[in-house]
């Protein structure tokens, strides 16, 4: 058994505030996180987590490497540590699959923001959405709406993924990075990015100016010091290293496995009716003047239409008579309240992407037809309707009857490799959904489909989602919010019991399908970085088996068939180990506007050769014409090429494990210690029952350690047990709180598992031992146990020595020593270990505050730079006015020369005059900083004895 002294010692052990870029500081999130450990991922988190003065850094990562793993990793240990004002801001479409992630791995609250869930809150009561106890997730264009209300807010750290699409924010005309820059100057912040360097320096500069605006000078020093031939890219390295981080695939193929994607085209051939339906309707979307098409959101109607249009047949149907309908009532002057682009995202689930470009757009503002357009209305509500009966006409299309074929290559290829009969068939349409659930169901596939959608409401989902819940009933899976339960419950019931998902684009987003292992893109959006979400929720880490992709192409129309060529050849979307390059994905801006790109070939070609043409120059656009120079740039300044690598990533995953295996063990005892009376504890296992919640909000029932080292298998009734949740907090607190009055304690080391050498040798011996917890506030809080111990003879016991005494237990209850008092050369022992362990600490400061200092001073130094330049390019001016005045010809040329070189002069006496003025002005800038810096340093410093015990080991 163990005693109150070593309850509370294990307690403080585990709470206690580490700092710096120790595994230690980790030993939280990575003890809750549901994450494997990975090393490179540890060493990246502590890296973000090492300095407490920076601002910022940016993992950067080669695509795959898990990058939200690692800020995961950073967020668990802010919110461990009590730093809860957190924020992502990411594209739209990335929103449900970070909350997913940070949920399910990480266990941390999460709450999506936008217009619509901000008023919701608002009118539930909640008077500030962006003050609650849980991580904030937002779009990059909904955070840049509300520039106000996130300065208000201190946050402790900003998340940004996908971050190159900021690369450019030191620009002023990119609006939406200078109001970001603002909206969160001053806050610590982690960029996310596989693409940090692609074209230009100047990307790096930007990130950097975003994170820091003292990491260097302006841009023109940037441009003049690093972009020039003969650079000292060795010095712009060192001042990079501090702030970028990228690991490469190369690294860690020791320590993670990627199974390959093996991509199956499928033809298709449309029959005579469907290319007249199709031909008529790509005629109709080129017309110049249209009621169907709102003039202010044609392009983006467009798109969509177009996509439809792709898709089925019930597709085009539907969305026919969703135009008709609306031409009635235009007729009739009750046109609704909503825009058609609006009714057309929300009937067919399209993915947030247009949602955006939708709120960017001017509102749609269609004014009641002219008597004298009333004739022209009619006849286009004619026409439409006769599309409508040509495509209701079409029972099953070219598409769907080669499905079944496709289903069975993708199964016959998933055979060869033992994976599951499992397949994900993507649409970009709800009416296509129903169609292929419709014609799957009545052609071999009954009871073994799964729909999945935006609101998965229809009767099917229903049933699921309701039998799901009465089978998880009081387990922590149920997590009370009816979107995430029901997404849960169709992806389990996918796994368990059905053959095929069909689903829109809400699957590609924050689900995991690595149990499949069969993609089918029924639908292929136009944009890479949408069909590389799909395939990446099957294929990705954990993933035990080749990806299979089949991708129908239409051999009756080419520009289908070279959308195909150009997402095959140029992205290299369905082939090889890692997918979509991240190389070729960063420079796509943004996905909406490579799919206008698209939709003005589809638009404006008409012949073969005008296509090839058109696809061509796309192409040759997307060529990374500079990417061998940008290559050696890249590696020279932000790839890590260190040749002991593997060997340092093996360490540290090495000292990771122990970490834990030390964390469960302290845990676990504790835990029995703290429960023994309110739970039943299984032996074989680290689980137990609790009978008697010590609160009413924690639940009863049957609890497992996260990390279980029996590796027993969960069969979902049990409540996953961590140190983050209510109940381990409880025991955590009962430990710190333990009453541990001056007593004797009889180490038992016969009863330990393993040997124990230094403790052995300690039999028979006694001693004295004190246990002080030492916290010094400096540049941040930070906690040391501090063990000071002696044996009767006066032998001192190192650090180790205590802790592997403590690993012992007591033989039976401490003997209280009531009116004795502990040497003084104990406590003469125990001030000095505290001083020393407060100079390692203050030395440890000392090198964050000359690293920063050093990096302002540079800084000065770039403004400086600066500021010379300018009067050197001035005199430069000069001389090459003189040289053209010398060799005028005419009166008024010289005269105007003339003019021209006084002005200059005056240029460069002022200039000369202002130098000086500058110089002060930054150093005094910079010694402001410093000032602010070394009043940072001054340390506060707390010791609190925790117990002292009279120790004997037996």
């Amino acid at each position: 058994m163990i005693t109150a002294f070593h309850a509370k010692y294990y307690a403080h052990e585990l709470t206690r505030l580490a700092c710096g870029d120790d595994v230690d500081r980790l030993s939280t999130s990575l003890f809750d996180a549901s994450v494997d450990l990975n090393p490179h991922q540890i060493e990246a988190a502590l890296f973000a987590l090492r300095s407490p003065l920076s601002k910022g850094v940016v993992l950067a990562d080669e695509v795959g490497l898990g990058k939200t793993i690692e800020a995961g990793l950073v967020l668990c240990q802010f919110w461990s540590e009590r730093k809860r004002r957190l924020i992502v801001v990411c594209p739209a479409a990335l929103r449900r699959q970070w909350a997913a992630e940070l949920a399910e791995k990480f266990n941390l609250p999460v709450q999506i923001l936008d217009a619509q869930t901000v008023r919701q809150l608002r009118k539930t009561g909640t008077l500030n959405p962006f003050d609650q106890r849980a991580v904030l997730i937002l779009s990059y264009h909904y955070a840049s709406r509300l520039e106000d209300a996130l300065r208000a807010v201190p946050w402790d750290l900003v998340v940004m993924d996908e971050a190159h699409k900021l690369r450019n924010s030191h620009q002023r005309s990119h609006r939406m990075g200078q109001t970001l820059r603002r909206t969160f100057d001053g806050r610590r912040k982690l960029l996310l990015t596989a693409t940090p360097l692609q074209n230009s320096l100047m990307e790096l500069y930007g990130l950097a100016s975003l994170i820091d605006e003292h990491l260097f000078g302006d841009d023109k020093a940037f441009r003049k010091q690093y972009l020039n031939s003969g650079a000292d890219h060795g010095e712009l390295r060192q001042r990079l290293t501090p702030f970028i981080k990228r690991n490469l695939r190369k690294q860690v193929l020791e320590y993670i496995r990627y199974t390959e994607r093996r991509a199956i085209t499928q033809p298709f051939t449309p029959s005579d009716d469907e290319q007249r339906l199709y031909d008529a309707l790509s005629a109709f979307l080129l017309r110049e003047e249209a009621f169907s098409l709102p003039k202010r959101q044609r392009h983006l109607t467009t798109l969509i239409l177009r996509k439809l249009l792709a898709s089925s047949s019930p597709a085009v149907a539907g969305t026919l008579e969703r135009i008709h309908a609306r031409l009635l009532a235009l007729r009739d002057g009750q046109l609704p309240e909503s825009t058609l682009i609006d009714e057309l995202i929300d009937e067919d689930d399209l993915d947030d992407d247009y949602q955006e470009a939708l709120e960017d757009a001017e509102d749609d503002a269609q004014d009641t037809p002219e008597a004298t357009e009333q004739a022209r209305l009619d006849d286009e509500i004619s026409e439409l309707a006769q599309y409508i009966d040509w495509a209701r006409a079409i029972q099953t299309d070219g598409k769907t009857a080669q499905l079944l074929t496709a289903l069975e290559l993708g199964f016959q290829a998933m055979a060869q490799t033992g994976a599951a009969r499992k397949a994900i068939i993507f649409t970009e349409s709800r009416r296509t959904q129903s169609y292929l659930r419709d014609f799957l169901t009545a052609n071999g596939f009954a009871g073994k489909l799964v729909a999945f959608n935006g609101d998965n409401k229809d009767t099917e989902a229903t049933a699921i989602y309701q039998q799901w819940l009465a089978d998880n009933q009081g387990n922590d899976k149920v997590t009370g919010s009816r979107p995430v339960d029901q997404r849960t419950a169709l992806i389990e019931h996918f796994r368990d019991a059905a053959e095929i998902m069909i689903a829109t684009e809400a699957a590609a987003e924050g689900v995991n399908l690595q149990f499949c292992s069969l993609v089918i893109n029924y639908d292929l959006p136009w944009n890479p970085q949408r069909i590389e979400q799909r395939i990446g929720r099957c294929h990705r880490y954990g993933q035990k088996h080749d990806v299979v992709v089949v991708n129908f192409v239409n051999t009756r129309n080419q520009a289908d068939q070279r959308v195909l060529e150009l997402l095959t050849d140029k992205f290299k979307l369905f082939d090889g180990v890692f997918g979509a390059s991240d190389e070729v994905l960063g420079r796509i801006e943004s996905g909406i506007d490579f799919e206008s790109r698209i939709l003005s070939i589809y638009q404006s070609c008409r012949t073969e050769t005008e296509i090839e043409q058109a696809f061509a120059a796309l192409q040759q656009e997307m060529e990374t014409d500079i990417a061998a120079r940008m290559d050696e740039t890249r590696q020279l300044l932000i790839e890590h090429f260190d040749e002991d690598i593997h060997d340092l990533l093996r360490l540290q995953l090495d000292r990771a494990r122990e970490r834990l295996d030390a964390v469960g063990r302290l845990f676990w005892a504790l835990t029995r210690y703290a429960l023994a009376e309110r739970a039943t504890f299984e032996e074989t296992a680290p689980r137990f029952t609790l009978r008697e919640p010590p609160d009413p909000a924690i639940p009863q029932g049957r609890y497992r350690l996260i990390r279980d080292p029996a590796n027993v298998t969960d069969d979902g009734s049990e409540h996953l047990y961590r140190l983050t949740h209510p109940l381990g907090e409880h025991v955590l607190s009962a430990g710190q709180s333990a009453i541990t009055p001056l007593a004797e304690v009889r180490f038992d080391i016969s009863r330990h598992p393993t040997k124990l050498s230094v403790i052995e040798a300690l039999k028979g011996e006694r001693g004295w031992l004190a246990l002080d917890l030492l916290a010094i506030e400096t540049l941040q809080r930070e906690e040391h146990l501090v063990f000071t111990a002696a044996t009767d003879a006066g032998e001192s016991l190192d650090r180790e020595t205590c802790e592997k005494l403590f690993h012992c237990e007591a033989a039976d209850h401490p003997t209280p020593l009531v009116g004795m008092t502990t040497p003084r050369a104990l406590e003469d022992n125990a001030r000095r270990q505290a001083e020393a362990t407060i100079s390692r600490i203050i030395d440890a400061n000392n090198r964050f505050f000359q690293e920063e200092r050093d990096k302002l001073e540079k800084w000065a130094e770039d403004k400086i730079f600066a500021a010379e330049q300018a009067l050197q390019d001035t005199k430069s001016k000069l001389r090459a006015l003189k040289r053209e005045s010398r060799q005028a010809v005419s009166t008024e040329e010289q005269h105007a020369l003339q003019v021209r070189i006084r002005e200059t002069e005056r240029e460069q006496r002022r200039q000369r005059q202002a130098i000086f003025d500058v110089e002060d002005e930054i150093n005094d800038q910079r010694d402001t900083l410093i000032d602010a810096l070394e009043q940072r340093l001054q340390q506060r410093t707390e010791i609190q004895r925790l117990f002292t015990i009279r120790w004997n080991v037996v």
